[in-house]
C-alpha cells in the first residue's frame, strides 16, 4: 500500500475524508481543505495517537471540541501536524512490522534521538525528519 492511501486509511478513507486520496498530491490537498474533525479523531479511535497526544500534537482540546461540534475542519496548519504524525506512525509500522511494536517504538526513549522518544520530537517538522532518518537506519539494518 502507498504511504498516502495508508494515511487515509487511519483517517477513515473516503468516508470521513470526503475525497480518494491516491497520491501524496491528494494528501496535501485534502490538508489544504482541512481534513475533517471526525477523520482526525480516527488517529486516537484507531491507537495511533493517544488522547493526549492528539491535543498536544495536532490541536488543543478545547479547540477540536468547538470545531467538532460545529462541524469544522481541521486548519491546514492542524492538518499538516496531523499528517506529519500519522505518516511517520504508518513508516514506524512498515518499518518494524506491527503496529503495536511500532506505538511502543514512537513512545520510547531512543539512544539515536538524544534519549527522546520519537513521538516527543513529531512536533516540529525537523524533529519529525530525524525520526524518519532512524526509522531509516532501522529500515537499512543500522543499529538506532
Amino acid at each position: 500500500m502507498i504511504v498516502s492511501e495508508a494515511v487515509a486509511a487511519v483517517l477513515g478513507g473516503y468516508p470521513l475524508l470526503g475525497t480518494d486520496v491516491h497520491s501524496d498530491f491528494d494528501l496535501a490537498t485534502a490538508a489544504m481543505e482541512g481534513i475533517p474533525a471526525a477523520a482526525a479523531y480516527r488517529a486516537v479511535e484507531t491507537g495511533v495517537l493517544d488522547a493526549e497526544e492528539f491535543y498536544s500534537l495536532v490541536v488543543p482540546r478545547r479547540t477540536f471540541e468547538r470545531r467538532r461540534d460545529e462541524n469544522e475542519p481541521l486548519t491546514v496548519v492542524e492538518s499538516d501536524r496531523l499528517l506529519r504524525v500519522i505518516r511517520i506512525a504508518v513508516y514506524a509500522a512498515d518499518v518494524l512490522g506491527t503496529e503495536s511494536k511500532a506505538r511502543a517504538w514512537l513512545r520510547a526513549s531512543n539512544r539515536s534521538l538524544r534519549g527522546k522518544a520519537p513521538i516527543a520530537l513529531l512536533e516540529t517538522d525537523v524533529g519529525a525528519r530525524l525520526v524518519e532518518r532512524a526509522l531509516g537506519r532501522i529500515e537499512h539494518g543500522v543499529y538506532s
